[in-house]
C-alpha cells in the first residue's frame, strides 16, 4: 500500500472519518455530507498518532526543507503542528481564525519575525478559504508562507483553484478519492453507495437538497 493509502486505512481505524451515504451529515456552512471527517480523534490513540506524525514529518523535511518555523491552524492545526515542530525542532507559533479579544489581542500566538518563511499546519483542507485565511494573516505580518502540509483532503475543485490563485502550494497526507477507494476494498461501503460519494464530492453544495 502507498503511504496515503496506509494513512486512510490509519484514519478509518480510529473512525476519525465517518462515511454514511444513506444518512449524511450538516456541516457548519449547511452542506449535507456523506462522510465526516475529526482527525482530533487520533490524538487519542497513541500508536495511530506517532504513525500520522511521522507521516507529516517526512512531508515536511522532503518536501518543505527551507522553512524556518511551523504555524498550526487552530484549533485543529495546533496539536499536529506543535508535534510536528518538536521532533523536527523548528519554532513553532499558530494562528487564530479571530484576534484574541482581550489581553495582548493576539492572533498569531509565538515569537516570529518579518521575512520568515512559514510552512502551515493543517487538519484538513475543504474549501480553503479557511486555511488560506490564517495563510493571509502570516503575510500581513510580513512573513512569507512556503506552503502548506494537511493530514485531509476532500480535494474540491474550488479549493485547487484557490490555493493557485493565492500562490500557495500544499501538500495533503491522504485524501477523498483514496480513503472512498479503501472503504469500498473494505466492505466500508457498497459499490453502490461508492457513486453517491462520487456525485457529492463533483457539487457539494447542491448535494442532497
Amino acid at each position: 500500500m502507498t503511504n496515503e493509502t496506509v494513512v486512510a486505512e490509519k484514519l478509518l481505524q480510529v473512525n476519525a472519518v465517518k462515511l454514511s451515504p444513506d444518512t449524511p451529515y450538516t456541516w457548519a456552512s449547511g452542506w449535507k455530507s456523506p462522510i465526516y471527517c475529526d482527525n482530533r480523534k487520533v490524538l487519542s490513540h497513541p500508536y495511530e498518532r506517532d504513525f500520522i506524525k511521522s507521516e507529516l514529518c517526512s512531508v515536511i523535511f522532503e518536501q518543505f526543507p527551507e522553512v524556518d518555523a511551523l504555524a498550526g491552524v487552530a484549533t485543529a492545526g495546533i496539536a499536529w503542528g506543535a508535534m510536528a515542530a518538536d521532533q523536527l525542532k523548528y519554532p513553532y507559533m499558530y494562528v487564530r481564525p479571530k484576534p484574541k479579544e482581550h489581553g495582548m489581542g493576539n492572533q498569531i500566538e509565538g515569537d516570529f519575525t518579518a521575512g520568515q518563511r512559514i510552512l502551515v499546519i493543517e487538519d484538513l483542507i475543504s474549501t480553503g478559504k479557511s486555511s488560506l485565511q490564517v495563510c493571509e494573516v502570516l503575510r500581513n505580518a510580513g512573513m512569507e508562507v512556503a506552503g502548506m502540509v494537511s493530514i485531509f483532503n476532500y480535494g474540491f475543485p474550488q479549493a485547487v483553484s484557490a490555493f493557485e490563485a493565492a500562490g500557495v502550494r500544499f501538500h495533503s497526507l491522504t485524501n477523498y478519492e483514496i480513503l472512498i477507494e479503501l472503504a469500498v476494498k473494505k466492505g466500508i461501503v457498497s459499490a453502490e453507495q461508492l457513486n453517491t460519494l462520487l456525485n457529492w464530492r463533483n457539487n457539494p453544495s447542491e448535494w442532497g437538497r
